[in-house]
């Protein structure tokens, strides 16, 4: 199909004009274009109906990523290629790699960007899941100039549906930084590098014994969308990372989580990926937690 008529398209430079520009149309009226590599599908197919696209591509403020002291800072415009080839990106944080690295194929992560895939929340999205994870706060400018921060958890409500006001943009994801943490994440697709049937994110802090002090897991591909874990957490705190109590704690999330049956798995099946994902990706985020490769 063809898009509807779309009266107004703007490339600005600062962000502050691109919320001016937002500010002349009622609500969901005009739309940021970041990525486009979801939204373009749906304003060909007419389920969005923008009479402005704003396209971020030329404000430079929302692009890179800064590593220091104090966390990490991706731009809402940093792409998913610019997070595969991030060697800075410390081991706390090493699941942002691992999801972005099989998101679509060359041409999604050469386009696709953080802060599209997670103001989009699609429930099968790689990004979303992970940011969730890894406690991020997400960074929002008003209209009128406000500046608000936002935990991740409070900012994802449901598939397709975020935090982010009407008159606000995304404009950075923050994580701060931490020692002796390690994360990972995995999906399993019908493809290599297809959308989630399940994905599974592990994010787990040590203490000078080795010993879980704090776990985060999210899962994604579900009907819920993006979503944490807590009794699995739970139960890998105090652990060193034993397999039969990672193995328990996927059980226990397996067994909690409400796992649909559609055309590409059932119920059952998506409970088993759970486990054994799971068991995989917990290993691998207690492994770099630990400073091994």
């Amino acid at each position: 199909m063809y898009p509807a008529v779309i009266e107004e398209y703007v490339r600005p430079t600062t962000v502050e004009d691109a919320v001016d520009v937002l500010g002349r149309y009622p609500g969901g009226e005009a739309i940021f274009l970041a990525g486009g590599q979801s939204v373009m599908q749906a304003i060909k197919s007419r389920m969005m109906r923008p009479r402005c696209v704003i396209d971020l591509q030329d404000i430079s403020s929302l692009k890179g990523i800064a590593v220091n002291a104090d966390g990490i800072r991706l731009g809402a415009m940093v792409r998913y290629v610019d997070i595969v080839r991030c060697a800075e990106l410390p081991p706390a944080y090493a699941a942002l790699r691992d999801a972005a690295q099989h998101v679509g194929d060359r041409q999604v992560r050469n386009r696709g960007t953080i802060g599209g895939s997670c103001c989009w929340n699609y429930l099968a999205s790689c990004l979303p899941a992970t940011v969730l994870a890894l406690g991020g706060t997400m960074m929002l400018l008003r209209q009128d100039g406000h500046r608000r921060e936002m935990a991740v958890d409070d900012f994802l409500i449901g598939p397709l549906e975020t935090a982010r006001g009407d008159d606000e943009i995304l404009t950075a994801i923050h994580f701060k930084a931490a020692t002796r943490t390690g994360s990972a994440y995995q999906k399993w697709g019908l493809l290599k590098d297809a959308l989630p049937v399940v994905g599974v994110c592990v994010k787990v802090s040590l203490d000078g014994d080795g010993r879980c002090i704090a776990a985060r897991i999210s899962l994604s591909g579900l009907a819920a969308g993006a979503q944490r874990a807590p009794g699995g957490e739970i139960v890998l705190v105090g652990s060193a990372g034993e397999t039969g109590i990672i193995e328990k704690a996927f059980a226990m999330i397996a067994e909690q989580v409400d796992a649909q049956s559609d055309q590409w798995a059932n119920s059952a099946y998506r409970q088993q990926l759970i486990r054994t994902l799971g068991r995989e990706v917990a290993t691998r985020a207690f492994g770099r937690a630990r400073g091994e490769s």
